[in-house]
């Protein structure tokens, strides 16, 4: 895994249904070119998965479907 201080140019956005509440939330990345980088909103300094593109648009029709 990669820090995210190695994703200078990153975008990190999340969920408008998470609220401020400091609940178990993720933030996801943009301006990564091929991979949308994730990471815990707790821990913005913490790890950082990184995921391809494709996969990353199966795993979100996939939590739509499964809601």
């Amino acid at each position: 895994m990669k820090r995210s201080r190695g994703l200078v140019d990153v975008v990190w956005r999340k969920s408008s249904y998470s609220g401020n509440n400091g609940g178990n939330c993720v933030e996801v990345g943009s301006g990564s070119p091929g991979v949308v980088p994730v990471r815990d909103s707790k821990r913005p300094q913490g790890p950082v998965l990184l995921a391809g593109r494709d996969a990353w648009s199966e795993f979100v029709a996939f939590a739509v479907r499964e809601r």
